[in-house]
């Protein structure tokens, strides 16, 4: 059976206007044409539609039973390529984003402001959520893109350079560090440090690179672990200690009256991606979206 949209949409507009001339009229086409349709979709269903008499045309039983679902799929089909074209022009969409808390707060609601502004009917969905669960809810769909950092051995997610975060210390300002005139790495040795959790992408760069580099930190001893970077954040205002971090805190962290330096031997950096699935095609809003903070950040 091989019915198509013509012939619904000719069923439907001659059900309506109760003649071939009147329904060729309307759709444009010429009577012998819109005959035909009807006639084709009569023996795709194996049914008779019309009863045709010389100057009346009439709904069987049959073809009474069959318009209203004709007349909704033609509706629901019309609808759907009225809806990609939409999609497609960006008149709407909405798209999804997972984001670390940091760069969803600092970072991301400047761009999103903008973007909304060229493309008010995209709905742009911010998700602010750990490091680690970036990654996730790219790779389970749950939202079209992430910001974060993509591990060297995955297979599943694409990640596109989006800016490069440098790792810092943050101290408090009457911290004996403060007045140093440089900071290496090893000048933590003996701090209360305080970080990101195992399994943090973050962490995972860094106990990497600071490996690479031959330098030995009691991390895994010593490190107070927290998951939300705000937390650490306070806790070095509470004097509790030395945090490790990234780029990405200075604004919050000078706000609040606290001292960012960048250790030396070696800058250790690490770059911020835009990630997406791999199996996973882009929406036109989506893909606009990620174009969009390509070209602005860079």
């Amino acid at each position: 059976m091989d019915i198509t949209l013509k012939q619904l949409r000719a069923f439907v507009t001659v059900a309506n206007q109760g003649q071939f001339t009147l329904a060729a009229n309307k759709l444009g086409s010429s009577q012998s044409a819109v005959s035909t349709l009807i006639r084709q979709l009569e023996q795709n269903l194996n049914l008779r539609l019309f009863d045709r008499h010389t100057r009346l045309l009439r709904l069987t039983q049959a073809g009474m039973d069959i318009l209203p679902i004709a007349a909704r799929a033609v509706a629901d089909i019309e609808g759907m390529v009225e809806s990609s074209r939409e999609l497609n022009a960006m008149r709407r969409g909405k798209v999804s984003m997972a984001a670390g808390t940091v760069q969803a707060a600092l970072m991301l609601p400047q761009l999103v402001h903008g973007f909304t502004k060229l493309y008010p009917e995209i709905t742009v969905e911010l998700h602010d959520v750990a490091e680690k669960s970036v990654l996730e809810q790219v790779a389970n769909g749950s939202v079209d893109l992430g910001l974060g950092t993509v591990p060297e051995d995955d297979s599943e997610l694409i990640g596109t350079r989006l800016i490069t975060d440098e790792f810092l210390v943050v101290l408090h300002s009457d911290h004996p560090l403060v007045k140093r005139p440089e900071l290496r790495w090893t000048d933590l040795a003996d701090c209360k440090l305080i970080g990101p959790q195992r399994g943090n992408p973050i962490r995972d760069r860094l106990e990497n690179e600071l490996m690479r580099n031959g330098i030995i930190l009691p991390l895994d001893k010593s490190m107070q672990e927290v998951a939300l970077p705000l937390t650490i954040i306070g806790m070095v205002e509470g004097g509790l200690g030395v945090a490790i971090m990234t780029s990405a805190v200075t604004r919050l962290a000078t706000s609040m009256g606290l001292v960012v330096r960048t250790p030396t031997e070696p800058h250790i950096k690490r770059e911020v991606s835009l990630i997406q699935k791999r199996a996973r095609s882009l929406s036109p809003a989506a893909r606009r979206f990620r174009d969009y903070l390509l070209r602005s950040v860079h």
